[in-house]
Order: C-alpha cells, then sequence, then structure tokens
C-alpha cells in the first residue's frame, strides 16, 4: 500500500484577487438569502480530523489559506480567518487582496472566532454551522455562549453543499489489512477488551468516529487522508457484534468476510446517523463527546454514557512487540536519512540545491527502505528566514535556494508498516553567526534536559512541558506550539491523549509506560533564523524505588545532531556526556545498514565532542 509518492504533488496555486473575494460573497449572499446571520467554518471533518480529506476543505476553499488549522466566520458584511502564530505568516500572504482581515490568536484552542461573531452579528440572528464537522462538546459551548448573546446557533444546515461547485466527494482508496508482524495483536483480542471497557462503563453500545482508534481496533488501513494510512468510516458496537459503515465499494470482499468472522458487519457509510437514532431507548450508548460530532449524534433516544473513548487510551499505550517493532523502523528511518545528508553535504558544493530538493530527495530515500508506504506529514524543509516558520512548506511558488552560509531546518518523517517516525534537525550551511549558534544550543539544552527528566507514573503529560521550556526562559526566550505530541503506531503522527504543552491538564493525560511522544523545543526569530530539534521518545519503568512507579525515556530517533551549529562551551560536563552516548548508539545502530559515503558521513557525525 502507498499513502503517497515520494513525491507530493503540490496543490495549484490561488488566485486571491478574484477567486476568493468571489467565493465569500457568495457565502455572504447565501446568509443574506436565508436570513441567517453569520457563518463559521472550522478545519474539521465528521471525524474531527486534523488532516481532512479535500471534500471537507471548506476553511481553505473559501479562504484560501492552506494551514491545516484555523477558524473562518463570515457575516453579510464582514470576514474574518482566526490562526495561531504557527501560520501569521503564512496568513498573512495567503489572504492578501482577499478581503478576510486576519486575527492572531495565541493557540489553537482560542475562542477569539466566538467573541467576533458575537459582535459582528445582530441580537436575535442564528449563526449557521455544519454540526456533521463540529465536536458534540464543542457544539455545546457555542450553543451557550451564543444563547447569552441572544443569537442561535443553526447546525443542520450545510451551506458550504450549497454554494460549493464540483465539491469533491467522498475519497475512494480501498481499506486494506494491516497484518503480522507489524500488526502485533489480534482484532478479536482488541475487540474483546473494549467489550470489557464497555461493561465497565455499563454501555450496551459504544460510537468510534475517530478513524484513528478505529483503524486500531480493526487492525485496518486505508489512504483517505493525505499522510495517515486510514480511512473514513465509523463503527457502532454492540457487545455481540457490531457495524461498520464505510463507503460502498472501499472494503474488498475478503476483508468483509474476516470482519464477519468477528461479528463485524459493514453498510454505508451515510447510513451511521440512522443505525444511532434506531438504538432502543433502554439502550447505553459510550461515546466521547470530544471525538464524534454534534450532527451525528442528533435525535438519540437511547442513554448516553460520557467518557473518553478507551481505544484512545489503549493504543497510546505501544506493547513490548510494537516497540520492538518501532526500534526497527527508527534504525531503517535513521539509515534513509544519513544516506540523504551525505549526498546532500556533497550536492550542495557543486549544485544549485533549493528546499524542494531537500523535500524530493529525502522522501526518496526514506521510499527505498522496505515496509515504507508513504511521509507522516508534508517535509518541512526551511532555509533560513523560512525555518522561522514552524509549519512552512516549500512549494515551486515560495521556496528558498541554499546558496549561502545559514541554517537549514529540516522536519520529517515516514509511515512504515511497523511504525511512524517524525524527527527535526538543524545543520549548518557555512559558520554560523554566534546568535544563531547560541539558539541552537540553547534549544538542545532543553532537549537534553526533559530526555533526562524520571517522573512518577501517572504524571499528567503536560507538567513536563516546563523542563524543556527552563532553559530557554531563563534567556527570556519562548516558543509558541507545545513542546511534544503522542505519535501513534503506523497512523496518526500526532495522537493523543498524552500532550507535552501549555494545555490545562485533565486525569486521561497520564504518562503511561508504552506511550511515544515527541520533544521538541524550539526558538524562532522572525526574518532571520527558526531552530528546532526534535526526537520520539518512549515511556520506559525507571528503577523502582520506595516512592512508588517511576518512567523514565528511551530515545528511540537514530540520526545524528550537528555539532557545527552549537556553541560547545554552553554545554556541561553531563550534557556532553548525554550527547556522545546518544552518537554512539546511533552509530551502533546505524552503522551495519550503511556503506561508502553514507557510512563515512555518520562516522564523522558522530565524534565525541
Amino acid at each position: 500500500p502507498r499513502l503517497c509518492s515520494p513525491r507530493i504533488p503540490f496543490p495549484e496555486p490561488m488566485t486571491t484577487s478574484a477567486v476568493i473575494p468571489a467565493r465569500v460573497s457568495s457565502a455572504q449572499a447565501a446568509l443574506r438569502a436565508r436570513g441567517l446571520g453569520a457563518l463559521l467554518v472550522p478545519s474539521s471533518d465528521p471525524h474531527l480530523s486534523e488532516y481532512l480529506p479535500e471534500r471537507w476543505m471548506g476553511r481553505q476553499w473559501l479562504s484560501g489559506f492552506t494551514g491545516s488549522v484555523a477558524t473562518l466566520a463570515l457575516t453579510a458584511e464582514r470576514a474574518a480567518l482566526f490562526a495561531d502564530s504557527r501560520y501569521w505568516s503564512q496568513a498573512e500572504r495567503e489572504l492578501a487582496g482577499s478581503g478576510i482581515e486576519l486575527v492572531k490568536v495565541q493557540s489553537a484552542a482560542s475562542s477569539a472566532h466566538v467573541d467576533w461573531l458575537i459582535e459582528h452579528t445582530p441580537r436575535g440572528q442564528a449563526v449557521a454551522v455544519d454540526g456533521q464537522v463540529l465536536g458534540l462538546s464543542a457544539a455545546r459551548q457555542l450553543r451557550t455562549a451564543l444563547e447569552r448573546a441572544g443569537l442561535v446557533l443553526e447546525s443542520q444546515r450545510d451551506l458550504l453543499a450549497e454554494i460549493w461547485p464540483q465539491r469533491p466527494g467522498l475519497p475512494s482508496a480501498p481499506i486494506y489489512a494491516h497484518r503480522p508482524p507489524a500488526a502485533t495483536v489480534s482484532r478479536s483480542e482488541r475487540l474483546a477488551e473494549l467489550r470489557r471497557q464497555m461493561e465497565r462503563h455499563g454501555a450496551s453500545h459504544h460510537l468510534i468516529s475517530t478513524v484513528d482508534d478505529l483503524c486500531w481496533l480493526l487492525n485496518l488501513r486505508g489512504a483517505d487522508v493525505s499522510y495517515n494510512p486510514v480511512f473514513l468510516g465509523h463503527l457502532l458496537l454492540g457487545m455481540r457484534g457490531g457495524t461498520l459503515f464505510v463507503a460502498p465499494g472501499k472494503l474488498p470482499a475478503d476483508l468483509a468476510r474476516e470482519l464477519e468472522l468477528d461479528g463485524i458487519e459493514t453498510a454505508d457509510y451515510g447510513a451511521a446517523r440512522r443505525a444511532l437514532e434506531a438504538l432502543p431507548g433502554e439502550a447505553a450508548l459510550l461515546l466521547d463527546p470530544r471525538r464524534v460530532t454534534a450532527g451525528l449524534t442528533e435525535g438519540l433516544r437511547c442513554r448516553p454514557i460520557e467518557a473518553i473513548n478507551p481505544t484512545t487510551l489503549a493504543k497510546s499505550k505501544k506493547s513490548a512487540a510494537e516497540a520492538a517493532q518501532i526500534r526497527r523502523v527508527m534504525e531503517q528511518d535513521g539509515a534513509a536519512q544519513c544516506r540523504f545528508y551525505a549526498w546532500f553535504e556533497r550536492a550542495l558544493k557543486d549544485q544549485r540545491l533549493s528546499e524542494l530538493d531537500v523535500d524530493q530527495h529525502l522522501s526518496a530515500e526514506r521510499a527505498r527502505e522496505a515496509g515504507f508506504v508513504g511521509l507522516s506529514f508534508a517535509t518541512i524543509a526551511g532555509f533560513e528566514a523560512n525555518g522561522a516558520l514552524p509549519h512552512y512548506r516549500a512549494t515551486p511558488q515560495h521556496f528558498a535556494t541554499i546558496d549561502r552560509p545559514g541554517l537549514l531546518l529540516i522536519d520529517s518523517g515516514g509511515q512504515y508498516l511497523g511504525g511512524t517516525t517524525d524527527i527535526t534537525r538543524v545543520w549548518a550551511i557555512g559558520r554560523l553567526p554566534a546568535e544563531t549558534k547560541r539558539d541552537c544550543t540553547l534549544v538542545l539544552k532543553g532537549l537534553l534536559a526533559l530526555s533526562r527528566t524520571r517522573f512518577p507514573r501517572g504524571t499528567l503529560a503536560p507538567m513536563l512541558d516546563s523542563i524543556a521550556r527552563a532553559p530557554l526562559w531563563a534567556q527570556g526566550i519562548d516558543y509558541g506550539h507545545g513542546t511534544g505530541h503522542g505519535v501513534g503506531y503506523f497512523l496518526n503522527v500526532h495522537e493523543g491523549p498524552q500532550s507535552i504543552s501549555k494545555a490545562i491538564p485533565e486525569a486521561h493525560m497520564a504518562m503511561e509506560p508504552g506511550m511515544i511522544t515527541s520533544i521538541e523545543p524550539g526558538i524562532y526569530r522572525p526574518g532571520r533564523h527558526g531552530v528546532r530539534i526534535e526526537n520520539l521518545v518512549l515511556n520506559v519503568p525507571a528503577p523502582a524505588g520506595e516512592f512508588g512507579e517511576f518512567l523514565e525515556f528511551e530515545t528511540l530517533t537514530l540520526c545524528p545532531i550537528d555539532t557545527d551549529c552549537l556553541a560547545l562551551e554552553l554545554l556541561d560536563a553531563s550534557e556532553r556526556g548525554w550527547l556522545n552516548a546518544y552518537h554512539a548508539e546511533v552509530r551502533r545502530r546505524l552503522a551495519p545498514r550503511l556503506e561508502g559515503e553514507a557510512l563515512a558521513w555518520l562516522d564523522r557525525r558522530t565524534e565525541p565532542i
């Protein structure tokens, strides 16, 4: 199976000056014609996914902004896009000439769009939003806020369907099985454990709409969403059987028969809501209000039981067998990077290379590895000022040539049958200024501080965030994104429930053995350079003591860290020791997979400091 070719086609350039204002005007005319006060367009789909199929890229189609996270709000007279600091520069460029105001918010969780709607929508009017893409929990909060301001939430109308000609249909990529040895637990075992969790909650039925939970539970994968090996579907599970709702033709007959043996029938994707409405009043439905949409769950007659999906917690804790698979994948991924970097350093001497070349050649090296399925996200290769944009992506219309001294940031990853990778490194192109080296060293100190931390089992992940930030805070520096996100097992590169960030801690964010999380502090100086160094780490038991169970991190990622970027005098003896030990492990694990110039590059880049 392939999620994508090594070279991902770029979207067609948007003609903002003409196309986007016309689309906004069309939406505003539709508001007036239907007597609606405002329209809210979130970045979401019926599964509340981070990465969206084309059919639900309505915010991008209507605004021209191509970033992955933002919210668009329109009234009959005004339009505004709400984006956090990761996207400000990109949004300013892409919204230019559109007539859409950019509202800069501090985080993706900001409710500034609600305040804007309340301010600009006349009392008594309705705010339209497609309830099929609005989370149940979010819908409740939005409805309450609007009603307090004398406004009405209209969630049963998809206005985009009325104004978006030639809107893409449902994706049609086939579903396939994730099989042993990469799949280490059978479908029947996972279903049995989930039903035990349902019984604990007192539930007779359970609804799963989040696609990565669904894929993990059923040992199935797909290609409906760029970079994530998932397919669109809902699962209504009972204590003895269940129904998987997917688009016709996506599930091969042999897989359908396998599912039937495990008691799972299939039905049309669009029939999920009717099946929920048909549940009898005495049924008890377990659902996660943050992981199902308001539109899907309207009209329920049964008793809801609200709690986090048991699968969300279960899939975050990788088994020993899965951890072994991931370690092998990290060796493959590291070897691919070494081959790329050896080529890159040689080619840079006599070729004119750009950020686009980095993306193309690094992806091609990963594609040579057994079990490679696709990239885990769009490669970020940012030279100098472009590296200061955390979610930058080079395109044929906007890219930099690597033709002078400076700092190159590369954030990339792969999807393999045995795991998902995500790594960021910065590389010195020529001699770097002292300020740049200082920034790189401070970021490394943040990475090392958290990588070496031990903490009690069950510590809430956000409580660890400040450990990575402390070396930067000491110098009056901070960064606008989280320090770490969970990573799936040949699934979404971003998963929960753990989040090492400034998020308000919640009970389900507890750190448990087997969780894989990124550690990625950064420093971003707009117009100059960006620094981020990222490894993936695995929660493993620390030596036992009289104060209970403790955990520590095993660093999974295997790739040298460029010491030419560092002000080595800023590292203390223990930090130097960690870096030397890490490089020794990288050399030990990767050398058997390399030869020639790639092996020589690895030896040179892992010399002790």
